[in-house]
């Protein structure tokens, strides 16, 4: 009977170490966020507000014009977990596709009501959301670019800088040439469209 009693043991430590390792597989099969080039327009020097809602400025009588739009998720480790206090830089062209950078010598207007750049930091939960307008095309030295926001984000042991695109823009993105260099991985750089002019994307890092 001991013997038995071992065997029984013996097989449900296996079965254990087997549903373990299954889980441990599962758990290291988050894809990393594809990173991108950090492009000429990272507002070096802003002293503006860098607060959640880009789409307002303290002070100003106006909105941003455009499309007000939200964009929300989570950073992750590859593992799944949440990485709390993540900083996340975000920058973007206005809806008319014009940086406020002085290198950006685009004829297309600048919006004095527009932000278009924060600073922020995940909750508890790997949780962030901006308020802001959905960013205009524009013609650059690269090619045509389609709708998209930067965002360089940090945890405590590891970084990346990306590209966010929106899902609800096929046409513009089968035409961007950076876009396309992503192939296959061009989903993880694509925000969801959640109706109601809001978006979710979670961003996945190597580690916290």
């Amino acid at each position: 009977m001991a013997h038995e009693k071992y065997i029984i043991t013996r097989r449900a430590f296996a079965v254990g170490a087997l549903a373990s390792a299954a889980g441990a597989s599962h758990a290291l099969a988050q894809s990393i966020t594809p990173g991108s080039t950090i492009g000429p327009f990272y507002p070096a020097g802003y002293r503006g507000e860098t607060d959640a809602d880009l789409s307002r400025i303290a002070g100003h009588t106006e909105r941003a014009k455009g499309q007000v739009i939200e964009v929300m998720g989570r950073v992750l480790d590859r593992n799944g977990n949440p990485i709390t206090g993540a900083k996340l830089e975000i920058w973007q062209a206005n809806t008319h596709g014009r940086y406020a950078h002085p290198e950006d010598v685009a004829t297309m207007p600048l919006d004095p009501d527009f932000q278009g750049f924060a600073t922020i930091h995940t909750g508890s939960d790997g949780s962030w959301k901006i308020t802001t307008i959905k960013p205009g095309t524009y013609d650059s030295p690269i090619g045509y670019r389609t709708p998209h926001i930067h965002m360089d984000v940090s945890g405590m042991t590891s970084r990346n800088i990306m590209q966010m695109y929106f899902a609800d823009e096929q046409e513009a993105n089968a035409v961007d040439g950076l876009y396309r260099e992503l192939g296959d991985s061009a989903p993880l750089s694509t925000a969801k469209a959640l109706g109601d002019h809001r978006y979710g994307w979670d961003i996945v890092l190597i580690e916290g």
